[in-house]
């Protein structure tokens, strides 16, 4: 006897590959804030004349929430669940790309959702 197949909707599928970051797994969604995308960073990386330097200004690993400043003084609030707060001390000069929801931390990139 064989079992019946089960057939998914894909809503349901959406939602079981849902974010793990939460639980401390590897994040599976490329929704803003979660898992860099590559096409993401190639778009990020094709646009170099849009990258602006801020420095942290905030930083909050168990949140996930970073605030920098641009050198323009322009304050812009992110967040992501991937442990950008975690590599990005409070005066550690980075690149934000706004654009595209890039923030660049030394040689790491993270996808960061924009406030």
């Amino acid at each position: 006897m064989s079992t019946p197949k089960n057939h998914l909707s894909p809503s349901t599928v959406r939602e079981r590959s849902a974010c793990m970051c939460h639980r401390g797994d590897a994040c599976s969604s490329h929704a803003p804030g979660h898992a860099l995308h590559l096409i993401q960073a190639r778009l990020a990386s094709a646009t170099p004349s849009e990258w602006v330097d801020a420095v942290v200004e905030h930083a909050d690993a168990v949140s996930g929430d970073v605030v920098v400043r641009t050198l323009d003084g322009a304050a812009h609030a992110l967040w992501n669940g991937g442990g950008a707060a975690l590599e990005a001390a409070v005066g550690t000069p980075v690149a934000l790309h706004v654009r595209y929801g890039v923030l660049a931390i030394g040689r790491a990139q993270f996808n960061v959702a924009l406030g």
